[in-house]
């Protein structure tokens, strides 16, 4: 069973806020640096993108142009934290207008794949 939130007041859907992400064939909301899920019950749920051949987790340094190379991701970075398999990664969108996920590794900046924001 999916991990859950007892006492989640704000009910999340379109309209609702927060960023919309296309997730396992359901939408997702990013709200404060977790990716919840609405279950039809009332219920929300914790999510995280998995690691897969779309969305890796290896190092893979990239000059993206999407920020400085002196910007450093994290909290208060002003890019939007994304839980993805047991880290936590930040919502950029490139130069391609797609929403890229980074991930801060030592002295660079990691691309971890594409997220399909809806």
């Amino acid at each position: 069973m999916p991990d859950t939130h007892d006492d989640h007041p704000h009910q999340h859907g379109e309209g609702c806020g927060h960023t919309a992400i296309r997730h396992n064939g359901h939408v997702d909301y990013l709200h404060d640096g977790h990716l919840h899920h609405q279950a039809e019950d009332g219920t929300v749920e914790e999510h995280a993108i998995a690691v897969s051949e779309t969305n890796p987790d290896g190092c893979a340094p990239h000059s993206c142009g999407c920020h400085d190379d002196g910007h450093v991701h994290g909290p208060g970075c002003g890019h939007e934290a994304v839980p993805h398999g047991d880290h936590i990664d930040y919502l950029v969108i490139g130069p391609d207008g797609k929403a890229h996920l980074h991930h801060p590794h030592g002295d660079h900046c990691d691309d971890h794949g594409i997220v399909e924001i809806v």
